[in-house]
């Protein structure tokens, strides 16, 4: 596929070289940036088809494979992915308007709903276990470390991640005696749409000040195992909802002393978390600091770093980072980057008809990890990552409705990518990249 590499010696209207505008003392080489501009996008279709030839080698490898005995995996990893906390249970509804704003008002609506259980039709394994889904759909060996109940919604979450082959570690070790039932019970996620499709969102953890299950006061000896035994820790700021900010802190050291790459999303809740207590904000920057790869939309991105153009939002998280080795910012329809200390890396999306984008997020995520685990291009990597996001958004709702493999294939072999997406203004608009020229691969 034709790429556009961007560095400071070509420019692609020039018939010689131009000369590189000298750097300041101190400031480091401009990165390469990787990207299919639509005047050359005539070659870009045999990329998503070597891309789609190489997972599908990939895939069939590791299922062949299998999994291996505990303990036998590289290194003594067995799983390829885990991901901490956020199992819970999204029941999806219809209602003739989405819940009230105030506080009060809006608790006493979801307190209605939860008195009377919807049919399990209307159910399904939400959060990390979207990634979990999709993950393994790719061939990764997946474990989930978090805590579900004992009632119905707790065994529906772990039947369907057992038909999946995902494993899931408890966390019941440090129980309290003097917690109250519901402490323990699975998080249910109400996800309401109103008449014109708008959705509207709430669970028991928007209504305390402490985490949902507060009663997990440090990591527990089986979680630590878990993520000893894996190659990826993923965490999103959805875990804040869950546990104690220390919790977190010490899941991400117990990876880095373990020798497992740590994921992290802040997702929405990182601008809050940036306002938060203390003790919330010292973890985000923990976690943002140590993690190896950060994933961020681009708002996400401004919120954290007050740059608005992401290709500099990006670079300066990786400023920012102790052990950062990639930050890959989510561009919704038109994209995504993925920054790096060297190269900065584009990939468009994929036209089509969307369904729901719910889950979208999360099945991008899975695919950015089995372009780590195999060492993929960064381009091949994000055309992975938009193929898998928007197979999951052709269907309708995430859980087990995260896209399955075929449809990704299929999607990375039609090649029908989005030639609008104005890569060569975006980086015009970022300082730290002034001038570009072209090559292929």
């Amino acid at each position: 596929m034709a790429l556009q590499t961007l560095n400071p010696h070509r420019h692609p209207a020039a018939a010689s070289p131009t000369p590189a505008p000298v750097p300041r003392r101190g400031h480091a080489p401009q990165p390469i940036l990787h990207l299919s501009p639509r005047r050359r996008l005539a070659g870009c279709a045999a990329r998503p088809r070597a891309v789609a030839a190489a997972v599908s080698g990939a895939v069939n490898e590791a299922r062949r494979r299998g999994r291996p005995p505990h303990g036998a995996g590289e290194g003594g990893k067995e799983a390829d992915l885990a991901t901490l906390g956020n199992l819970c249970v999204d029941v999806v509804l219809s209602v003739p308007q989405l819940p009230p704003a105030p506080w009060e008002e809006r608790k006493a609506y979801m307190e209605r709903l939860a008195a009377s259980p919807p049919d399990q039709k209307f159910w399904e394994a939400g959060g990390n276990c979207n990634l979990a889904f999709a993950a393994a759909r790719l061939g990764l060996r997946c474990s989930t470390l978090g805590h579900v109940g004992e009632e119905m919604y707790g065994k529906f979450v772990l039947d369907v991640l057992q038909a999946e082959g995902i494993s899931v570690v408890g966390m019941l070790e440090n129980t309290d005696a003097t917690a109250c039932r519901q402490a323990y019970e699975t998080l249910l996620c109400w996800v309401l749409v109103d008449p014109f499709q708008k959705h509207g969102f709430c669970s028991r953890a928007d209504f305390s000040e402490e985490p949902a299950f507060s009663w997990i006061c440090k990591l527990p000896a089986d979680i630590r195992t878990a993520i000893n035994h894996s190659k990826i820790l993923f965490c999103n700021g959805y875990a804040f909802d869950e546990f104690f900010p220390d919790v977190i802190a010490s899941s991400i050291n117990c990876a880095i002393d373990a020798g497992t790459a740590v994921f992290f999303d802040p997702g929405p809740r990182g601008k809050s978390l940036l306002n938060g207590t203390l003790d919330e904000q010292r973890a985000l920057e923990h976690a943002l600091r140590l993690s190896d790869v950060l994933l961020l939309t681009s708002d996400e991105a401004e919120s954290l770093t007050n740059v608005k153009n992401p290709i500099e939002a990006g670079q300066e998280l990786l400023k920012r980072g102790i052990r950062t080795k990639q930050v890959v910012i989510k561009m919704g329809s038109k994209g995504s980057i993925m920054i790096t200390k060297n190269v900065v890396s584009c990939a468009p999306s994929f036209k089509i008809n969307v369904v729901d984008t719910v889950g979208c997020g999360d099945s991008f995520t899975a695919a950015i990890a089995f372009g780590f685990l195999h060492d993929l291009p960064a381009v091949n990597t994000l055309t992975l990552a938009n193929a898998v996001g928007a197979a999951t958004a052709t269907g309708c709702g995430a859980g087990r409705n995260v896209a399955h493999l075929d449809k990704v294939l299929q999607l990375l072999r039609e090649s029908n990518l989005n030639e609008d997406t104005a890569w060569s203004e975006l980086i015009e608009a970022s300082s730290r990249c002034p001038e570009h020229s072209h090559s292929s691969v």
